[in-house]
């Protein structure tokens, strides 16, 4: 089922008007299942301790585990129960308003393919095991499934301001590679890194990455980059912290704000930031060496 590409321009032959598609789950392969398993059991013997308790619980409730590639009916079935989201399959990476008007509808889309054996560490696009296991767990939480749908109704909104650019980092930094305090310590809730073994490693336990405190004008000002590490990681309080930035905050007088303003590089460190740990950015410069 695997292909080379699933960046589209257009819906494939058989997909729906909104890019659905059948996810095709009687199509997998025995290999592709147990790609699936390998990536599962290796990210759930190192999550328990870092992964956000909202994210270890939706695993649990989900029943991620049964073994194999899940069906979407079944997933959503049990998702739809807990917070009303369901899982679509999609063809590959799809349009912006295609995007947002899935979410604002409460519908996650998820791509139907699986990463090769050889790429298990990296994947450049988003694979079933990315899309189900990294995040459909945090949309069994209900506030995260509040703010997903209000950030899908915000980006229904930026598209109208041209501001994509802004909502996309506060995406980025949020839903793929968020980091939240917990009593017991930092914990990653992003789906970058609760389905990469390597960046679970990295976002908490790194001398390189800086760790700065949730701000939502800072986040969306802050470039990042999509072919490595982070060197920001954004920490929120709390979910509940995270939804009401999003909804009680008038994005309009905001984007302008921001047009008007420079973009943050990657690492850069402001004076009136909440430093929660100062990076070193060792392993960024040893990459530009290329070490």
């Amino acid at each position: 089922m695997a292909e080379e590409t699933h960046v589209l321009d257009a819906p494939p032959p058989g997909a729906a008007s909104d890019w659905t598609i059948p996810q095709g789950w009687a199509d997998y392969t025995a290999q592709e299942h147990a790609t699936w398993d390998t990536l599962f059991a290796r990210q759930t013997r190192l999550l328990p301790g870092r992964a956000s308790d909202a994210y270890l619980k939706g695993l649990a409730a989900l029943r991620l585990s049964e073994g194999g590639i899940p069906d979407f009916e079944e997933l959503s079935d049990r998702l739809a129960k807990l917070t009303g989201w369901r899982v679509v399959a999609v063809p590959g990476l799809v349009p912006d308003e295609v995007f947002f008007d899935h979410m604002a509808n409460r519908r996650f889309v998820a791509g139907n393919f699986i990463r090769r054996p050889d790429q298990l560490d990296y994947l450049q696009e988003p694979d079933v095991f990315h899309d189900v296991f990294g995040h459909v767990p945090m949309l069994a939480d209900p506030v995260f499934a509040d703010y997903l749908e209000a950030y899908g109704k915000g980006g229904q909104r930026a598209m109208q301001h041209d501001a994509l650019k802004y909502l996309g980092r506060l995406y980025w930094y949020t839903v793929e590679f968020g980091l939240i305090a917990e009593p017991e310590g930092l914990r990653i809730y992003g789906s970058g890194i609760v389905s990469s073994a390597a960046e679970s490693r990295f976002a908490l336990d790194d001398s390189s990455p800086n760790r700065l405190g949730f701000d939502l004008a800072r986040v969306m000002r802050t470039e990042y980059r999509i072919d490595d590490f982070q060197q920001n990681y954004f920490v929120i309080p709390s979910f509940d912290t995270l939804l009401r930035a999003t909804v009680e905050t008038d994005f309009a007088p905001l984007y302008e704000a921001l047009k008007a303003q420079p973009d943050i590089p990657v690492a850069e460190i402001l004076p009136e930031d909440d430093v929660m740990t100062r990076g070193t950015q060792g392993y960024a410069r040893q990459r530009s060496r290329g070490a």
